[in-house]
């Protein structure tokens, strides 16, 4: 028999300014998932751990192996026999891309468990297929960093245009996860279906200054283009404190703090681990002071994405 284990990291998507369309990796929390060749045909969930039974065991109704099915069809494998255990370690509805950890972790095994026949850019569409089970829709902006890795720009969508984008060494980022849970669909649905101009223009010019502050490495830029303008105002309104605890992480250093993903964690870019771990606790603690607890997550933007542990 041969197995693999694989883990697969959260990411930020959105990264304030912007929406559906950038994502960063980061090193922890993320999923593991253990997946072994067997000689009865098929795919098998032997075993989810950390879901408390609210992730369905049906394979081709989970994130982790609708990936591996695709994959399967893809290398004319499709008569394998396959174990899984997926062992999820991150909070659901957290904003950190829990789904896309999992279904990322399964393609990035299966690869592995077949001798990596194809590319990592190869497993993209892949794994956003795990994504359009979980949510309903295959965005890319967690999953890819996820799979690739460091920040990426979801260009285009038709045709799939992903591009990796420079990570300045230094660059460091704070994630404060409180104890409430966000859902996606109803972050989606607070949103407005058209903006002004104005406010349009904005956000494109904060973009395009995020983008070139990563690939000149200049931090200042980078903090100055951390502004949305257009769903931040909205989303806040579904996380109590937000507004206290942006103010906090200012005054404890913060280049820009802003919504990860759809909500609730908070996510604070900055310069050194000293900082970033200065920054995380100031955020712990005002959201404390309304009487709501949270966990914290530290570490360099991750430019590996995900690993083989064994």
């Amino acid at each position: 028999m041969k197995e693999v284990k694989a883990f697969a990291p959260a990411t930020v998507a959105n990264v304030a300014c912007g929406f559906d369309i950038l994502g960063f990796a980061v090193d922890s929390p993320g999923d593991e998932i253990e997946m072994k060749l067997v000689d009865k045909p098929g795919i098998v969930i032997k075993d989810i751990t950390g879901d408390e039974g609210r992730l369905s065991r049906d394979p081709r109704d989970n994130t982790a192996t609708v990936s591996v099915y695709q994959f399967l069809e893809r290398i004319g494998a499709e008569k394998a026999g396959i174990e899984v255990v997926l062992h999820k370690k991150m909070p659901f509805g957290s904003g950190l891309g829990s789904s896309s950890a999992s279904t990322v972790a399964g393609a990035f095994a299966v690869n592995a468990l077949f001798d990596n026949p194809l590319t990592t850019e190869e497993l993209l569409p892949f794994a956003m297929e795990g994504e359009r089970v979980a949510c309903g829709a295959a965005h890319a902006d967690n999953v890819a960093p996820a799979l690739y890795g460091g920040f990426v720009l979801v260009r285009s969508y038709d045709p799939l245009d992903v591009v990796r984008l420079n990570v300045p060494n230094e660059l460091c980022c704070a994630v404060v996860h409180p104890h409430i849970e966000v859902s996606t669909k109803d972050a989606r649905n607070i949103l407005r279906g058209e903006i002004p101009l104005v406010d349009a223009v904005r956000q494109w010019g904060n973009v395009g200054g995020l983008i070139a502050g990563l690939e000149q490495e200049n931090y200042d830029l980078i903090g100055r283009s951390l502004q949305d303008v257009i769903v931040e105002p909205i989303r806040s309104m579904l996380i109590p404190g937000f507004d206290e605890v942006k103010r906090a992480a200012i005054y404890a250093g913060s280049m820009g703090t802003a919504i990860s993903g759809s909500g609730p964690s908070v996510f604070s870019l900055c310069r050194g681990m000293d900082k970033a771990e200065r920054i995380a606790k100031a955020k712990v603690e005002a959201f404390k002071s309304i009487g709501i607890e949270s966990d914290m997550f530290v570490s360099k933007v991750n430019k590996v994405g995900p690993k083989i542990i064994y």
